[in-house]
């Protein structure tokens, strides 16, 4: 795995991965123009992307789908530099009928404990706590 970012102006980089550009910038009061997401968020879109492929390939293959799935990260910083996740939430939202909620609990757990290298790696600097709403 090999990544790269090129300075375009100001805060402003180009991120080279896997074929695929992504922006990146900093905060208006450091430089930033706003042309990108911020290098934390991006962290956070790792681990939400990273748990919600393994909770819906694992749903998947006990023959559950539903309607709609998705899952949200949020992490508090510290307040003096370097500024860090002081700790990460994650929720997890399905929407459908009948879902079982304890087969969704053991895919999370899965993910959380086994698959997801993203979460095991934030997990050495910084406690995850996760939630699972189900909506019928």
């Amino acid at each position: 795995m090999k990544s790269k970012v090129v300075l375009k102006n100001g805060m402003h980089f180009m991120g080279e991965l896997d074929g695929f550009d992504i922006p990146v910038d900093a905060d208006a009061k450091v430089g930033g123009q706003n042309q990108g997401p911020k290098p934390k968020g991006l962290m956070l879109t790792s681990l939400a992307g990273c748990t919600g492929m393994d909770v819906i390939s694992i749903l998947r293959k006990m023959k559950i789908e539903p309607e709609s799935f998705s899952v949200e990260t949020e992490a508090d910083l510290t307040d003096e530099h370097p500024k860090v996740f002081k700790n990460v939430k994650i929720v997890y939202r399905l929407k459908g009928k009948g879902i079982p909620r304890d087969k969704v609990e053991r895919a999370v757990e899965l993910s959380q404990d086994k698959y997801c290298g993203v979460s095991a790696m934030l997990k050495i600097a910084v406690p995850i706590e996760y939630e699972i709403i189900i909506e019928e």
